[in-house]
């Protein structure tokens, strides 16, 4: 029963959720209704745990002087400071505004900018011409580039009196096979998806109980 029950209680929901995309019953809609507050309730509650869970490893991790004990002081010294000053003074004044503006958004834009460096390495790596894919994807990879950018708008060749410019070769890269290939990958994801749901609505799939399960 400890495991059967969450296996019941899981199809019983999911049935739920599923068939009120099916049938307009108050009663059926009621009980998404329902569901979805609860949905909120446990959300909150993940995220009491999530900060419990947070300053237990960060407090032991400080007690026993760990490798980077440090950081841990100022991970709990950031959490206490924005959740502090949010409750005393609320989130448009105070220090919350000031260190989200001055800190945490600065650094946001210095870790995005540093991906810009590891993304020209994975170019690099998958540009190399080893085969005809990779030399398709070399020319492809660098007119899309290039038509993004204004020195590509000065590139481009005229047939019969008609001038095409490399932004138009872009724009059909990414309309054209780009498009077709991302719809692929959504279609395939999504049957996944629903592969998943059926696997966990019917018991085949429990991993989210745990180990054991």
């Amino acid at each position: 029963m400890k495991r059967t029950g969450p296996v019941i209680f899981g199809f019983l929901i999911g049935m739920v959720m599923l068939l009120q995309y099916f049938s307009p019953h108050p009663t059926l809609l009621s009980t998404y209704n329902l569901i979805l507050d609860w949905k909120q309730v446990v959300f909150g509650m993940t995220l009491i745990l999530g900060i419990v869970s947070l300053v237990r490893f960060h407090s032991t991790k400080i007690r026993r002087k760990q490798d980077g004990w440090l950081y841990s002081i100022v991970t709990l010294a950031g959490l206490v400071a924005m959740s502090g000053s949010s409750l005393v003074w609320g989130t448009e004044r105070g220090f919350y505004p000031w260190a989200f503006d001055n800190i945490q958004a600065p650094m946001q834009a210095t870790m995005f900018a540093l991906l810009a460096f590891y993304v020209a390495s994975a170019s690099y790596r998958a540009f190399r011409v080893r085969s005809l894919h990779a030399g398709l994807l070399l020319l492809a990879g660098v007119i899309v580039m290039l038509g993004r950018v204004p020195l590509g708008e000065l590139i481009g060749i005229t047939i019969k009196g008609q001038h095409y410019a490399l932004p138009q070769l872009s724009t059909w890269i990414l309309d054209v096979p780009n498009l077709a290939a991302k719809r692929g990958i959504l279609i395939g994801v999504g049957l996944g998806m629903v592969a998943t749901a059926l696997k966990i609505l019917l018991g085949i799939e429990r991993s989210y109980l745990g180990k054991g399960a």
